[in-house]
């Protein structure tokens, strides 16, 4: 059974950093491109990061620049180093394939930045 366990969130200031970590089990992490995906209040949850097998990065506009997304594959844990928060960065934070399909989500860490 695949199991995702986001971790690292809080509360932070705007401007401030934080760094989040995903350990995946039950799968061949190395196999798959993953993604991190935030789900602002009242919005639906969106993919803003990613990063492949080989470790190519994508990023969404919004925070390209800010975020890191990175990968541990013989620890099967994915980071994302996030700086120069905003509170639009604000939301619940969850990891995920990105592929043509999904795992079961994991419970997301909460991440609140304050103005």
């Amino acid at each position: 059974q695949v199991r995702l366990v986001e971790s690292g969130g809080g509360v932070v200031q705007a401007g401030g950093s934080l760094r989040l970590s995903c350990a995946a089990s039950g799968m061949d992490f190395n196999s798959y491109a993953m993604g991190w995906y935030r789900q602002a209040p009242g919005k639906q949850r969106d993919l803003f990061a990613s990063i492949t097998t080989g470790g190519s990065t994508n990023y969404a506009g919004s925070v390209k620049g800010r975020f890191t997304i990175s990968r541990d594959n013989a620890k099967n844990t994915l980071y994302l180093q996030m700086n120069s928060l905003k509170p639009d960065d604000t939301g619940v934070y969850y990891c995920n394939v990105d592929e043509d399909f999904l795992f079961e989500w994991g419970q997301g860490t909460q991440v609140t930045v304050s103005s």
